[in-house]
């Protein structure tokens, strides 16, 4: 967008703490000539006048501070306020103009409409015909962003060139990031961070290179009683019925496989209908929650299922507990660490499809979903992972595993994947003109013997990993 020879308006936006604004500021560092941030107000929708001054005003004191003349008055309107941008830009020489305007939904508060028509009418009027300017406009409020400006359908509708969902850290990015900070990690442990964190930088960055990842865990989670308001803040600044989002969330930490819409309506007390439907949407977007096709009822079931690790961890071992430092001491390796290690391992491996279809070297996937059905003797079958591959007629059926070594498979555990493969094959989801591969995805890898015959593919954390 820097290099192009039109201007460029774009939004980011994901989930809080991911690092936003770190990447926008860090990429143009002193090319931004003018930035400004919107302030975190509580209780901003009791007085929204002085709200609004406020956010006002802080917008003046940053366009002070980009060199506008002092002789312009504050202004007392969004219209005088981007008037006054305007004159700014104006004066400035620079080839590339660089705007960046973060936390725009705390900027414009919960009555956002004049703010956003004013900044549609700045872009549309001027900045848009000069050619030179990039107007960067970045949110934690994913809903809001969503709302007002991506999908907007008043003077921003069509408007930006480019949108830029930030995700969290892979697994490799992770690795380079500990690397970067003085840890020497095993991957073992970089994968258990993952299913704590998430791959979440502002997580990564308060872990202490001179403590064990034990320590570290305890410290940030159990010890600190700042983790309930950490909490609360991932959801904080959803101005419309952000205590129904959190409803939500807890309702899916304690289904870790996920629950259908009437599912949750029934867990939450919600009401069905378009709002609802919106709160889904809106998790989802923010890479909160996946809703993904589960096979093998009558019907096929959306299924939604809390993704965010952090939430997870802290919906599974902290919520309604206060200080209980060295706890994580006395659950780790327990037949509860390694429950939640389990499911968890699951989430990762689904977190990094695009690794796990190149360590099955498949050209393409069509679908992937969750299979549930019966086999022949009536017991259940449940597959973790399906992916389909047209292009080479293949369905693939993946097993998650988490071990602390070897995973050495059992006779058991060998006739227990025949009876899947058998009760999917059976099944309406089986192209009859596709072959079945099992494919078994361990911690570190699996241990030949005569009851690994049934396999034939092995993926291992370093797979997950990607390629160095």
């Amino acid at each position: 967008m820097y290099q192009s020879r039109k201007s460029e308006f774009v939004a980011v936006y994901g989930r809080r703490r991911v690092g936003k604004s770190y990447l926008v500021n860090e990429f143009f560092r002193n090319k931004i000539l003018f930035s400004v941030v919107g302030t975190y107000v509580k209780d901003e929708e009791k007085d929204y006048e002085s709200y609004r001054k406020l956010q006002l005003s802080h917008f003046y004191d940053s366009l002070i501070l980009a060199g506008l003349d002092p002789k312009h008055s504050a202004p007392g309107s969004w219209r005088e306020a981007f008037l006054l941008l305007r004159i700014l830009l104006s004066a400035k020489r620079n080839k590339r103009k660089v705007v960046f305007i973060d936390e725009l939904p705390w900027l414009a508060g919960p009555q956002s409409s004049e703010l956003i028509s004013e900044l549609g009418y700045f872009w549309n009027s001027w900045a848009d015909s000069q050619r030179n300017i990039i107007l960067i406009v970045c949110g934690s409020a994913t809903s809001w962003m969503l709302d007002n400006v991506i999908r907007d359908y008043g003077g921003l509708h069509g408007r930006l060139t480019e949108k830029i969902k930030l995700l969290p850290f892979t697994l490799a990015e992770c690795e380079q990031f500990y690397k970067r900070e003085g840890f020497h990690m095993s991957r073992y442990e970089i994968a258990l961070s993952y299913m704590a964190f998430g791959g979440v930088p502002f997580y990564m960055g308060k872990l202490r290179n001179d403590l064990t990842l034990t320590d570290n865990i305890d410290r940030l989670f159990f010890a600190d009683d700042n983790i309930h308001q950490e909490f609360r803040d991932v959801y904080a600044g959803l101005y419309s019925s952000k205590e129904k989002y959190v409803e939500i969330v807890k309702a899916l930490g304690r289904k870790f496989y996920g629950m259908t819409q009437s599912e949750i309506l029934e867990a939450t007390g919600l009401t069905a209908g378009g709002t609802f439907s919106k709160l889904l949407d809106n998790l989802y977007e923010s890479g909160i929650i996946r809703k993904y096709p589960r096979y093998g009822k009558e019907r096929v079931e959306t299924v939604y299922q809390l993704t965010d690790f952090f939430s997870l961890f802290y919906l599974r071992f902290i919520d309604g507990i206060q200080n209980k430092s060295g706890m994580w001491h006395t659950i780790n390796r327990t037949g509860k660490f390694y429950s939640w290690a389990g499911e968890t391992f699951e989430l990762l491996c689904v977190s990094h499809l695009k690794q796990l279809q190149e360590a099955l070297h498949i050209y393409s996937v069509d679908r992937n979903f969750c299979w549930s059905g019966k086999s022949q003797d009536g017991t259940g079958a449940q597959i973790d992972l399906v992916l389909v591959s047209d292009a080479s007629r293949t369905d693939y059926l993946c097993e998650m595993k988490f071990s602390e070594s070897v995973f050495a498979m059992t006779a058991e555990y060998n006739h227990n994947i025949r009876r899947k493969i058998a009760a999917f094959e059976d099944s309406p989801q089986h192209d009859k003109t596709h072959s079945i591969q099992v494919a078994v995805v361990a911690s570190f890898g699996v241990a030949k013997g005569e009851n690994t015959d049934v396999v034939n593919h092995v993926v291992s954390l370093e797979d997950l990993f990607g390629s160095r």
